[in-house]
């Protein structure tokens, strides 16, 4: 799983989320949010930022890092 699939899906269940009402509250799929966390590598960067925005953070361009 990558590192934003991760912190989505820690923070959702730290909100006290379902799967169902953060696609709802976020104005996502429910597909998408599932594939999210997942760590699906295919998913479209402009609804991984809505997702992220939703705990004030968003992913922005950059080096990929060794970590």
């Amino acid at each position: 799983m990558n590192k934003i699939a991760e912190f989505v899906k820690k923070s959702r269940r730290a909100a006290g989320l379902t799967q169902e009402e953060f696609a709802l509250r976020s104005g996502l799929g429910l597909r998408f949010v599932r594939e999210l966390e997942q760590g699906k590598e295919t998913v479209r960067m402009d609804k991984v930022n809505v997702a992220l925005a939703m705990f004030n953070m968003e992913a922005v361009p950059g080096r990929i890092s060794d970590e």
